[in-house]
């Protein structure tokens, strides 16, 4: 050996004997810490992608749907779209017979003639429902009359049995899909429904990956002596896609300090953090955390932790970016990759924290199920006075946004006919990663209410909103099953909004007044120039004006009971549940007036009478009035963010009670 090879070779083995120490062994908590104070966890700037490029990927901002889906009231069966009315009383042994209309509704296929009594009209599933009828018969449950073109309905019909209502599944400008929500299959269908090709996601973060050391070999080649297959370089790739990241692999870095200092500064230009394994414990050939010392300010932050295994993790920021070099052996790596890094690619991801995959929830009221078959239901999980309730999911078969609202699903056995109130179930989670919501609110719709929502997420919490009606949110509210109900009940006799209604232990917070009114056609003689009183007195004594009613239950039905008594005029047993599809009704033709906000009349383009100002107030219990996200929700109320996006939508804020 000559004299130079000799002393490099004692030097060598003197930095090994010397083995450098780590810098100061932090703990679990200390080095999270530090990291997390070091460089931010939060998400990446958003990009636009096709529909065929969003799976998987997070979304940036929330969506609104630009149309109602469905755009049309439609069948839900294949069968006869008539009048109920005409059914009355019908049975097998004295059937009613119904004239047939000489036109057939087919799919995409606009109606002509209307439905007029006595008559009834042949469609499809998904057929658009034409004027006059307001329900539809199954094929099955009628007998086709030849000689003359006529059908024989063998049981009684009710208003609105198998018609899908226009908006029912999304209305349009409800907001459908949360940011941060993780589009799937599921969310796809909802965004192709919508019409929407493309959309905002955030920008996945690029994650360089490197591996060092003198004995990796690349999977496929032959191993030498001594070396080993580089495994830690494809489990941290996959790792990263399963986190929501894009690896860029760069491959195996040999022992050499020049050599690896050029490959994690090309790293650091090519990804938003980067990963190296191996080279940071203290034996010979570990150069890399000192490598790390001349990237860039601040440099090293952490390097030993107090795990096992894990000790020699090494942390540290360079360039703005975090670079993390895991120890070489595959269980150590893995789990401090898990440990430190997952959490910062999920939130660069946009990502939420990975969670557990199944809740046991109880169920609140008995749910029916039919024997012989295994019944899968959809439910949405809220935080009850007992634990997490599982809360079944009221859309049927024909929703799309079935699957994007729900938490996951529990399955009813074949055996069982039903689930009781207050048994257990086991709500198995749709994806990794879904966790329940800070605030659940229930009770009726406003798109207001959407706006504050979204301004409540960027404080950190996420919310839940449940559509059904003004009385349903108090009955929620009663069970335990939510934060808040959204109210705006009038009570006749006090003519006071909300506050009459509140029970023993609830407390009512101000939200913000909006205009409802009488809604038809500009331009329509029967309700220009009128009063909204002489309008409705107008059409209740017109058998040709037809209305557009609301749901039992809902606040805006109670205005319309109060309007028109004890009548029925034609169109009372259309009942939708939602504004959005009361002004579809009308700008279609399929209604001449009803009942709904003006917000809603002007998206839809239609004639506006004011009616009264109703109070879109939020009860909740006073006993819950310090937890975190109730809290921030009413601190929200009245912030001049959220009064400029209620005025925005033509809301008055600061409603409350008169």
């Amino acid at each position: 050996m000559s004299a130079d090879r000799e002393l490099d070779f004692t030097r060598r083995l003197a930095a090994a004997a010397r083995q450098e120490q780590f810098l100061t062994v932090m703990s679990r908590e200390e080095a999270l810490a530090a990291f997390r104070a070091a460089i931010p966890h939060t998400a990446l700037p958003p990009e636009t992608v096709s529909l065929a490029q969003s799976l998987g990927r997070v979304l940036a901002r929330d969506v609104a749907s630009p149309i109602d889906v469905p755009p049309f009231d439609r069948a839900l069966v294949d069968g006869f779209a008539l009048r109920a009315a005409d059914t009355e009383g019908a049975n097998a042994a004295r059937p009613r017979r119904l004239r047939l209309n000489r036109e057939i509704l087919a799919c995409g296929v606009a109606p002509a003639l209307p439905v007029a009594a006595g008559t009834a009209t042949p469609i499809a599933t998904g057929g658009v429902i034409p004027r006059g009828a307001d329900a539809v018969v199954m094929v099955e449950q009628t007998e086709f009359f030849e000689t003359g073109v006529a059908i024989d309905v063998s049981s009684p019909v009710r208003p609105g049995q198998f018609v899908g209502y226009a908006g029912a599944d999304m209305a349009f400008g409800e907001t459908v899909l949360r940011r941060s929500t993780v589009v799937t299959a599921r969310e796809i269908g909802m965004l192709a429904a919508c019409g929407l090709a493309e959309i905002a996601v955030v920008r996945r973060p690029r994650v360089a990956v490197l591996s060092t050391g003198d004995e990796l070999v690349v999977p496929g080649e032959a191993l030498r002596p001594g070396a080993i297959y580089d495994s830690n370089g494809a489990i941290i790739a996959a790792s990263v896609i399963e986190n929501g990241g894009e690896p860029v692999p760069l491959g195996i870095v040999r022992d050499d300090e020049g050599a690896l200092e050029s490959a994690l500064r090309d790293a650091l230009a090519r990804g938003d953090l980067v990963v190296l394994s191996g080279g940071t414990s203290k034996g010979a050939g570990d150069v890399s955390h000192r490598i790390l010392s001349r990237l860039g300010e601040p440099g090293i932050l952490v390097h030993g932790v107090a795990l096992k295994p894990g000790k020699p993790l090494c942390l540290a920021v360079a360039e703005g970016k975090a670079v993390v070099v895991l120890p070489g052996f595959p269980t150590s790596a893995m789990f401090t990759f898990h440990e430190f890094v997952v959490p910062l690619v999920r939130a660069l991801a946009g990502l939420p924290p990975r969670e557990e995959e199944a809740v046991q929830a109880r169920l609140p009221q008995r749910l029916a199920s039919e024997l012989g078959r295994t019944e899968f239901v959809m439910a949405s999980l809220a935080q009850g006075e007992d634990g997490p309730v599982a809360l079944p999911l009221p859309k049927g078969s024909g929703s799309v946004t079935a699957f994007s609202q729900a938490d996951g699903f529990f399955a009813v056995p074949a055996a069982r006919s039903g689930v009781e109130a207050g048994e257990a179930v086991s709500v198995v989670r749709l994806g990794a990663g879904v966790r329940p919501p800070d605030l659940t609110v229930i009770g009726s719709h406003c798109v207001g209410l959407d706006r504050v929502v979204g301004l409540l997420a960027e404080r950190g919490f996420r919310a839940r909103t449940v559509w059904v009606g003004s009385a349903g949110g108090l009955a929620a509210l009663r069970r335990g099953e939510c934060d808040l109900a959204a109210i705006h009940l009038l009570d006749p006799e006090t003519g006071r909004y909300n506050a009459p209604f509140l029970e023993p232990g609830m407390a009512l917070a101000p939200g913000w007044r909006r205009l409802q009114g009488v809604v038809f056609r500009a331009g329509d003689p029967r309700f220009e120039g009128r009063s909204a009183a002489e309008a409705v007195r107008a059409a209740l004594a017109d058998p040709e004006s037809v209305m557009v009613n609301r749901n039992t239950g809902s606040g805006t039905r109670l205005l319309v009971d109060g309007l028109i008594s004890t009548a029925r005029p034609p169109g009372f047993w259309n009942q939708p549940r939602s504004h959005n599809a009361v002004a579809a009704a009308v700008a279609q033709g399929r209604a001449d007036w009803g009942v709904a906000i003006s917000s809603v009349a002007k998206a839809y383009g239609l004639g506006f009478l004011p009616l009264a100002q109703e109070h879109y107030d939020f009860a909740y219990r006073e006993a819950d009035r310090e937890k975190p996200a109730l809290a921030a929700f009413l601190a929200l109320l009245g912030t001049d963010a959220a009064d400029a996006a209620l005025t925005e939508l033509g809301f008055e804020p600061g409603g409350g009670v008169p």
